[in-house]
């Protein structure tokens, strides 16, 4: 199984075209942080197909920030007669998360369990639990003493 989650910052805004059968494909290039501190961003191609290609033209730019979620791809590209592999992303789904600006984007439906991470976490509620007391007045006390012999201790209901 290929599935890949991305969350990066596009690059390039999207460019929409047709293929000769009238299909839409659009290809833009997004950037995202590498693992450690050190690392250099790594930057990847995302090509989205169809709808997804006519809505990734007109909602997104350069700036937004994305999950992308879809397929990783590699393809051999001949440059200057060397050949080259690049990685590229097919995207099945993008969810917006705002733009690097701070202005936040307005949330799809399908967004609606993406958190976004430039907004302060709300503080949870405090939980309590409330243990019952144990009562002293419960029918066991009642009970005369020589109903406690050993025999009847494993009866206690506790």
């Amino acid at each position: 199984m290929n599935t890949c989650i991305l969350m990066a910052e596009v690059i390039t805004n999207p460019e929409l075209r047709k293929t000769p059968d009238d299909v839409d494909v659009a290809n833009m290039t997004v950037e995202f942080p590498g693992l450690r501190e050190n690392d250099p961003s790594t930057r990847i191609r995302v090509v989205g197909w169809r709808n997804l290609g006519v809505e990734m033209s007109e909602k997104y730019s350069t700036g937004d920030r994305v999950v992308i979620e879809g397929r990783l791809s590699m393809n051999v590209i001949e440059l200057n007669g060397y050949k080259e592999k690049r990685a590229e992303l097919v995207a099945s789904h993008i969810y917006p998360l705002g733009s690097s600006n701070n202005e936040p984007s307005q949330p799809s439906a399908m967004a609606s369990n993406v958190i976004n991470l430039q907004q302060p976490a709300t503080p949870e509620p405090e939980l309590t639990t409330s243990i019952p007391e144990y009562s002293a007045t419960s029918t066991a006390a009642n009970d005369t003493e020589e109903e406690y012999d050993e025999g009847k201790l494993d009866e206690i209901p506790f």
